[in-house]
């Protein structure tokens, strides 16, 4: 028994090992490759040239970026915290429980090309209105709406059940406990499923195709009107081949490093909570 138990200790101090230097890899990898553009004038300039990429920089698509992304958020974050709320706390018929959960698991296993493509058909071809942040911004929620409501529900059954027990026993109503307990004692794991769903929206490429992503654009000022995006600006700087590898490697550190300081944030803020 004792051989098997350092068998899986092992195994799991290499699977991590192999794992640590996978990520090390790539991103050291993708660094190097994009270095020679990589640069504070890349990052806050816009792209110029008749070829994409070949001239000035990448900031309107990191703006854009984060108007998805924080919009996609805005437009999510109420109805996963309402759900969460309402099969934790307040829905005490465990079939409609099951077919809440039902309903979000099917919209995660979508793929997201395809809800790119129905909120074209609603609002752009439906609607007629024009491709834009806000129609990328509805696809991008709908995105990440299961994998945020699954993240707070998880932390809501954290709760420890005493406190609900002796709030109950208290006659304290389920609302004043859920808003003046429950809230704050998972304030740091709303926050944390809100950062992570945002870079979740931000590294999307698909569903932002349709409705809203194009390859020139000013700083967004206007929800209604389109805008670049950092994910669909490194796809079009690698289909235009070995002209613009280098700055497609340099844009793509970018974005994972945005990324990988939005986990690294989440981190720390859990853990001082803790």
């Amino acid at each position: 028994m004792r051989l098997v138990e350092k068998f899986v200790k092992i195994w799991a101090y290499l699977s991590m090992l192999l794992c640590i230097s996978v990520i090390v890899f790539l991103f050291a990898f993708v660094f190097i490759k994009g270095a020679s553009k990589l640069s504070l004038e890349f990052i806050l300039t816009s792209p110029k040239g008749m070829v994409l990429g070949t001239e000035g920089g990448i900031f309107p698509a990191i703006a854009g970026s984060f108007c998805f992304g924080l919009l996609a958020l805005f437009l999510s974050i109420v109805p996963a915290l309402a759900l969460a709320l309402y099969t934790t706390f307040f829905c005490n018929s465990k079939k409609f429980i099951a077919f809440i959960r039902f309903i979000l698991y099917s919209i995660s296993g979508i793929p997201s090309i395809v809800l790119g493509l129905f909120v074209y058909s609603w609002l752009i071809k439906g609607l007629r209105l024009e491709r834009s942040v806000f129609c990328a911004a509805v696809s991008l929620a709908i995105m990440i709406l299961p994998f945020m409501e699954n993240r707070i529900e998880k932390a809501f059954l954290e709760v420890p059940k005493t406190i609900v027990s002796a709030s109950k026993a208290l006659a304290c109503p389920l609302r004043h406990m859920v808003f003046k307990i429950v809230l704050p004692m998972c304030k740091g794991e709303i926050i944390s499923a809100m950062i992570l769903g945002t870079c979740f929206a931000m590294g999307a490429t698909a569903p932002v195709m349709f409705t809203g992503a194009v390859a020139y654009a000013s700083v967004p000022n206007n929800i209604f009107k389109p805008a670049m995006a950092l994910p669909l600006h490194l796809y079009l700087l690698v289909s235009q081949g070995e002209t613009s590898m280098s700055t497609a490697y340099a844009t793509a550190c970018v974005m994972m490093f945005i990324l990988l300081i939005s986990n690294i944030a989440v981190n720390l803020y859990r853990g001082r909570r803790g």
